[in-house]
C-alpha cells in the first residue's frame, strides 16, 4: 500500500493519494493537481478513481483537471445537480489492488457529504482508515451553518447521526484523515495534529463529549462562523466544475509602463510584500495582502471579474502566489512586478525610478500609538481582528470591524480623524489600511506588531467575554 497526504498551505487543505498493485485513488484533489500525476508516475500506478467527500466551499476542487490529465472516473455524493462526475450510493465499493474503499453517506456538514472507509484485503476485513471530509476533524467537527440559520438544526442533527452512528462505530483503532487541518475556516477549533484515530477523537474531541443529540445540536447552533464571499463562487465552481487550466498559468514579468497600462485598463494590484515594504512605497490603489495571506484573504477582497497584477518581493515567489490564487479560482493573473533591481526594468523600484507615482503608508509603533491616546489626540484605533481575538483583549475605545468586512462598512470609519489600523502583528493591519487608502482616506497608519507588541509592553486592554 502506498499512501501520501498532500497538504495545501494557507487553506490547510488535505488531499490523499492511495495506491496498490499499480492502481491508485485520489481523494479531494486540489486544482493544481500535477502532484498526483507525479506521485502516480513515481509509483508506476494508474489513477483509477477520483473521489470527492463533498462540494467544497473554500477552494476550487481539482477533479475535472485530474480527470483531463488521467481519464480517471469522478464520484461524489447525491443531492446536487452536478455537471460532471457520477453519483455514489451508500456502501458503494471501489477496489484497487489489494485495497477497497467503501462510501458512507455522512450528511451534516452538507447534505451530499461522503466519508470513505479503507480496508486492506490482504490483512482482513477490518477498516484501517476513514476519510471524513469535513464531517470529523482532529479536535473538531464540521460546521453546519452553510445553508443558513433555518437549516442549521437539521444539519447539526444529521451530523450527529453521521458521526456517532456511522463513523465512530468503525472502531477506535481506525486512522482518521479529514479534508482539513489546523488553520482552516471549515471548523472552529481544528487541531493541527498530524494524525489521529477515532479513539483519540472519541476521548479528547470536546464536542464528542457532549451527552446526546440535543446537546450536540445546541453546541453547534451556538457557534459563530465567518462566511467569506468567495465561498459562493467556489460552490458554483465545484458544482459545475471550474474552468479547465490544463497547465499552471505562468504570468509574465512586466515593465513599469506595461504594468501601468494594465492598471489603467482596470486590473487590480495585489502587493504581496511584507507590510514594512508596502508602507515605505507602493503603487497607488494596491491591496496589501502578504504572500502567505493570499489563501486566506484573497477571497474576501479580490474580484473575480477583473485581471490581477502582482507585486512580489522576488520572482521566486511567483509560482507560490499563482498556486494560492488559482486554488481559489483566480485565473486572470495578468502579470507581475518584483522587488529588487536585478534584471533591471521589471521591479517595483524601477516603477518609481521611472518617475511613476507611488504612495506611502504611515507606520506607527505601539509606543507612538499609546502616546497619541494618552495625549487625547484626534485619533481612532480601528481593530480589524476577528471577534474571538477582540473578546480576548482590545484597546479601550477602539472601533472593531473585521478586515474581511471593512470594504462593506467604510461608512462607519470617519474621515476626519487619524485612523490607526491594528491587528495582531501588522499583516491584516496593512491590508485594512490599504483598503482605506483605496477608498481615499488620507490620514491612515498601520500599527507595527499590533496587539502583540501592545501586550508585550503591558499596556491596558479591555475584554469582552460575550461576543
Amino acid at each position: 500500500m502506498i499512501f501520501e497526504k498532500v497538504k495545501s498551505e494557507g487553506l490547510a487543505h488535505n488531499s490523499y493519494f492511495i495506491a496498490s498493485q499499480g492502481e491508485a485513488v485520489v481523494i479531494d484533489p486540489r486544482r493544481d493537481c500535477e502532484i498526483y500525476v507525479e506521485l502516480a508516475q513515481r509509483e508506476e500506478a494508474r489513477i483509477k478513481y477520483i473521489l470527492e467527500t463533498h462540494r467544497n466551499e473554500d477552494y476550487a476542487v481539482g477533479s475535472i483537471e485530474l480527470n483531463y490529465l488521467t481519464g480517471a472516473e469522478v464520484f461524489h455524493g447525491s443531492g446536487l445537480n452536478w455537471k460532471y462526475g457520477k453519483l455514489l450510493k451508500e456502501k458503494q465499493e471501489f477496489q484497487f489492488g489489494s485495497l477497497k474503499l467503501t462510501a458512507l453517506l455522512t450528511p451534516g456538514h452538507t447534505d451530499e457529504s461522503v466519508s470513505y472507509v479503507l480496508k486492506d484485503l490482504s490483512l482482513g476485513d477490518a477498516p484501517i482508515m476513514v476519510f471524513t471530509g469535513d464531517a470529523l476533524f482532529a479536535g473538531e467537527v464540521g460546521r453546519t451553518d452553510l445553508y443558513g440559520p433555518e437549516e442549521a438544526p437539521r444539519l447539526a442533527a444529521s451530523l450527529y447521526e453521521s458521526i456517532f452512528n456511522k463513523i465512530l462505530p468503525l472502531g477506535d483503532e481506525v486512522l482518521l484523515y479529514p479534508a482539513h487541518g489546523g488553520g482552516s475556516i471549515c471548523g472552529k477549533n481544528i487541531i493541527d495534529r498530524g494524525q489521529s484515530t477515532l479513539g483519540l477523537e472519541r476521548k479528547h474531541n470536546s464536542i464528542l463529549q457532549v451527552k446526546g443529540k440535543e446537546a450536540f445540536v445546541k453546541w453547534k447552533l451556538e457557534e459563530k462562523h465567518e462566511v467569506p464571499p468567495y465561498f459562493r463562487q467556489m460552490e458554483r465552481y465545484n458544482l459545475d466544475g471550474p474552468p479547465l487550466l490544463k497547465t499552471l498559468p505562468r504570468p509574465s514579468v512586466l515593465a513599469p509602463e506595461e504594468f501601468k497600462e494594465k492598471t489603467d485598463e482596470g486590473a487590480v494590484i495585489v502587493d504581496t510584500r511584507d507590510p514594512t515594504a508596502f508602507g515605505a512605497a507602493h503603487i497607488k490603489g494596491s491591496y496589501s495582502i502578504w504572500l502567505e495571506g493570499l489563501p486566506i484573504f484573497a477571497g474576501w477582497i479580490l474580484p473575480y471579474d477583473r485581471p490581477l497584477l502582482l507585486v512580489l518581493e522576488d520572482s521566486l515567489y511567483l509560482e507560490r502566489a499563482v498556486r494560492y490564487l488559482i486554488r481559489l479560482g483566480y485565473d486572470k493573473i495578468a502579470g507581475y512586478l518584483r522587488g529588487g533591481f536585478e534584471n533591471r526594468g521589471a521591479g517595483i523600484e524601477d516603477w518609481y525610478s521611472s518617475g511613476l507615482p507611488v504612495e506611502h503608508l504611515n507606520l506607527l509603533s505601539v509606543h507612538e500609538l499609546k502616546r497619541k491616546i494618552d495625549l487625547a489626540e484626534d485619533v481612532l484605533v480601528l481593530d480589524v481582528r476577528s471577534d474571538e481575538e477582540w473578546s480576548e483583549g482590545h484597546i479601550e475605545g477602539t472601533l472593531h470591524i473585521y478586515v474581511g468586512h471593512l470594504e462593506d462598512r467604510l461608512s462607519e470609519v470617519p474621515r476626519d480623524k487619524d485612523v490607526c489600523v491594528l491587528c495582531s502583528i501588522g499583516n491584516r493591519g496593512s491590508l485594512g489600511a490599504s483598503i482605506l487608502l483605496r477608498a481615499r482616506y488620507s490620514r491612515v497608519s498601520n500599527i507595527l506588531a499590533g496587539m502583540t507588541a501592545w501586550k508585550a509592553n503591558n499596556y491596558p486592554t479591555s475584554s469582552q467575554l460575550q461576543l
